[in-house]
């Protein structure tokens, strides 16, 4: 007889081998951690999903409709001037300003609506294990999880093979949206906006602002040399680019074919 003793620990979780399994023969029914189930339903011939009055194309995300909301929202600051900290204050014709950009873009609105003739943005690349900026739409991990159907109402995991990685994109789209909606209502109406962006959010960043500059005025995208490779170690591709993409804010800007000189 052999004698076993019974010791604290965790058996397999049966249920998130059997989600891995699903995400493996199905990976177009696993979104953001969770099971699809209509859409497993659909890719396993149930012709009865087929409805497809909610469907359209585009990018949705947890808090894409704060994030929109905040765009519409007035700002509670206020812009001093520094004649201490500047260069020729009486003679300059630059204008340098310090503070948070979000709130500093609505505050130009009053000024400079429909007067800018070029932007360029270079935002964060979101390279990181995790975005943070301070933000009133940030959202902490628990709450990510419970939208996500992750964990129940008392905060157990359903699973111990939880999903974080929609939460990274969550994130920098929030911070992203009401910024680019600001900055599109300062363009003049044939000015243009340059976006330096890399592989981490690039194919997110063109969809977005597919969203808010329209398809229709996409002009180009640069890929630029960045001198230095990156991600050798990943498995994957080493990359040495990234890229700029180029939006006018209506049809009628032409550029021409202007060479990449």
């Amino acid at each position: 007889m052999h004698k076993v003793n019974l010791e604290g620990g965790q058996s397999v979780d049966i249920v998130a081998e059997n989600i891995e399994h699903l995400k493996e023969l199905f990976p177009e029914a696993y979104t953001e951690g969770g099971v699809n189930f209509e859409t497993l339903r659909q890719l396993l011939g149930d012709a009865k999903v087929l409805d497809e009055g909610e469907e359209k194309y585009g990018l949705n995300w947890h808090g894409k409709k704060k994030a929109r909301q905040i765009a519409l929202t007035p700002s509670t600051g206020t812009l001093l001037p520094c004649p201490e900290e500047s260069v020729d204050w009486d003679m300059t014709k630059n204008l340098f300003i310090e503070g948070d950009n979000l709130e500093v873009l609505k505050l130009l609105q009053k000024s400079y609506a429909n007067k800018v003739k070029m932007i360029y943005i270079d935002p964060p690349y979101n390279t990181g294990k995790e975005f943070v900026y301070p933000d009133k739409f940030q959202d902490n991990l628990d709450t990510y999880l419970k939208y996500t159907g992750q964990v129940d109402d008392k905060g157990a995991k359903f699973s111990s093979n939880t999903e974080t990685t929609g939460r990274k994109h969550t994130n920098w789209l929030s911070m992203m949206y009401p910024r680019l909606k600001v900055a599109r209502n300062l363009l003049t109406e044939d000015g243009v906006i340059f976006l330096s962006i890399d592989d981490n959010e690039h194919a997110n960043l063109k969809i977005v602002c597919d969203d808010i500059f329209g398809q229709e005025n996409f002009m180009g995208e640069v890929c630029r040399a960045t001198g230095q490779t990156t991600g050798q170690d990943s498995g994957g591709l080493g990359s040495s680019f990234d890229y700029v993409l180029v939006y006018s804010k209506n049809m009628d800007f032409d550029l021409s074919g202007l060479p990449l000189t």
